[in-house]
């Protein structure tokens, strides 16, 4: 049955429905109707809220994140200055290579494992860097996690940094060291390494940031702000597949500084080789101006493993090494000097009036001072001795008697002139002091007075008595000049005055004595004549010290002794000397072996001078005698 409803009839229907419910609830409509104009001027007064925010507020800082989203900035890292010897012959200088960078704004935690895996990184290394970025850095910047990567790394990366799901493997070129092999020059160059946390806190590195890579040891450190060039940065346009579509802008790296060292690469290789399978140091140097010509320090490390960041298990096998590898013997080795100090001890004499050219003694082999028998260095003795013989024959007697007619505090008096007892000054860090003592030195350090007893034991370079090679090296190699000392350096630069030598007022007849006995140990039938050259007029001195630890030994019983460090100083030419080296030789036993070594460099140096074909000479293990 059809229906006789009509539109009109619908809408007069609703009407009345409408008039119902007005007149049933009014309050309540009213009520929605209130509800529904709140909800929308809220909606309204945030929206314009935003705008105002992104438009009138912060908006340099919402273009910012909007502008991450697309562009993204790289770093480019500046190459390091290169390091020359004083030839300009290179020593250290730079390669390109790849680093992989993990970029943090687009990093995911689930990743990290296949990456360490890969690349054989630490993850807990890795979580700890990935903080301290993230507290030091801006979000946007990269973080450099391996460098030197391999071909089977750039493999990896490239393969998964094509995909969607690693998008925060970033690969950058960057420059690399390239270091001398088998730990030549280690300890004079040192190594470079990401700053550390303690560096960042220190004045030293005030200007640098957690990332930037810095000179940790030596040369490296010491000139760092030279060598260290300003890293540049290029913004590019990425898309959402992590790929480059164009560069926006791109501001270069500025590469950092030569610089030219006093080194004379063909002296430091002789004095390498000559230290082979030995433990000790080599130091060579010009006493007219303090360049030093070689420094080697053996045990050494291979600089090489540093490169790019050194791995854990690397750095525990250097740094637990009981030989101290890490250690720079030239500078920091503080021993004995034995006698290699006598000369000093002599020329104190002669200039105070103690002895003079009359001043002779007798020796049996030994004598007793203040109650205690002292040997000599030759059991039979050498008979009756003045300043001469003393000297070139090593005779302990003679300067025991020395010993006791002179103050502690006249020797301390002398040895500070010479620069023992105190840093020289090198421009190397982390330099040692060594020892020097005296009446005022034992209060302070022992609240004990001093003996006269351990004056006996000093002046033949034993007792209280330390030195660095290097110190031992300066301070003959200015006596030998009439009591002139420059500060020994190693860079070499011709636009810096040389700073004024230190000197003392010294009688030239005096000095001549003194050189003449050290002459006489190397071509009179001294304590070296093995280290003779000819044509050269070299002047030496032997020592051979003992060691503190041997009597604490063979008094435990233990089974071992350990044997004497040898020393051996020598200068030449004989009178206005050009180059003075010492050769410490631990546990070398007998000074006269440590006299080889001493001779090479000197041999090579003057091979050199008279542009004579040198071949590299390797010292002979036994005794020059």
């Amino acid at each position: 049955m059809a229906s006789n409803v009509t539109p009109v009839d619908r809408e007069q229907d609703k009407e009345v429905e409408v008039r119902r419910v007005l007149s049933e609830n009014p309050k309540a409509l009213a009520a929605r109707i209130t509800a529904f104009q709140y909800l929308a001027i809220g909606v309204f007064l945030y929206l314009l809220g935003g705008f105002w925010a992104l438009q009138i507020r912060d908006p340099d800082y919402y273009a910012d994140l909007a502008e991450k989203n697309y562009v993204r900035s790289q770093p480019l890292p500046a190459p390091r200055g290169r390091i020359l010897d004083r030839d300009g012959r290179i020593i250290v200088d730079n390669h390109s290579s790849f680093s992989l960078y993990l970029s943090r704004d687009n990093l995911k935690e689930d990743h990290l494992d296949t990456i360490c895996k890969a690349l054989e990184l630490d993850r807990a290394e890795l979580d700890e860097r990935l903080r301290r970025y993230d507290r030091t850095r801006a979000k946007y910047e990269a973080i450099n996690v391996r460098g030197e990567l391999t071909s089977a790394e750039l493999s990896f990366i490239e393969a998964h940094s094509g995909q969607d799901n690693f998008p925060e493997l970033e690969v950058i070129q960057t420059f690399r060291r390239i270091y001398p092999r088998d730990g030549m020059m280690a300890h004079v160059i040192g190594y470079t390494g990401e700053i550390s946390e303690n560096e960042l806190d220190s004045a030293e590195f005030a200007r640098y940031k957690q990332g930037d890579v810095i000179g940790k040891t030596g040369i490296e450190r010491q000139y760092n702000d030279v060598l260290m060039g300003t890293d540049g940065q290029r913004r590019v346009l990425v898309n959402n597949r992590n790929k480059i579509l164009k560069v926006i802008d791109h501001k270069g790296a500025s590469a950092g500084k030569d610089i030219r060292l006093t080194l004379d690469l063909d002296l430091q290789a002789v004095a390498e080789l000559s230290m082979q399978n030995r433990k000790g140091a080599v130091i060579a140097l010009d006493p007219r101006t303090g360049e030093v010509l070689a420094m080697v320090s053996r045990p050494a490390y291979d600089l090489n493993r540093f490169v790019g960041r050194i791995q854990s298990k690397d750095w525990s096998e250097i740094r637990e090494n009981p030989d101290f590898p890490l250690m720079n013997r030239a500078i920091q080795a503080q021993f004995a000097p034995g006698s290699t100090f006598k000369p000093l001890v002599a020329m104190a004499a002669l200039e105070e009036g103690i002895i003079d050219d009359q001043t002779t003694a007798t020796c049996r082999g030994g004598a007793t001072y203040y109650d205690r028998y002292f040997k000599c260095n030759v059991r039979a003795g050498h008979g009756h001795v003045g300043l001469n013989r003393a000297l070139a024959m090593s005779c302990n007697i003679f300067f025991h008697n020395i010993g006791t007619k002179i103050s502690i505090d006249k020797i301390a008096e002398y040895a500070d002139l010479a620069g023992l007892g105190k840093r020289s000054g090198i421009d190397l860090p982390a330099e040692e002091e060594g020892t020097v003592p005296s009446r005022r030195w034992k209060i302070r350090t022992q609240r004990q007075r001093w003996f006269s007893g351990e004056t006996v034991s000093v002046v033949i370079g034993q007792g209280a008595l330390t030195v660095t090679p290097l110190q031992l090296a300066n301070a003959i190699g200015g006596l030998a000049r009439g009591g002139e000392w420059y500060r020994p350096h190693l860079l070499m630069d011709p636009a810096v005055a040389p700073e004024p030598a230190r000197k003392a007022r010294w009688k030239a007849e005096n000095v001549a004595k003194v050189a003449s006995g050290m002459f006489g140990v190397v071509n009179q039938g001294g304590t070296a004549t093995g280290a003779a050259i000819p044509g050269v007029e070299l002047c030496g001195k032997t020592g051979t010290a003992q060691l503190a630890s041997n009597d604490l030994i063979r008094s435990r019983k233990l089974g071992i002794t350990l044997s004497d460090n040898a020393w051996f100083v020598g200068f030449a030419p004989r009178n206005n000397p050009e180059i003075v080296v010492v050769a410490l030789y631990e546990h070398g036993e007998h000074g006269d072996r440590a006299a080889p070594i001493v001779r090479d460099v000197i041999k090579a140096y003057f091979d050199k001078k008279h542009r004579k074909p040198s071949q590299p000479l390797v010292a002979s293990s036994g005794r020059a005698r």
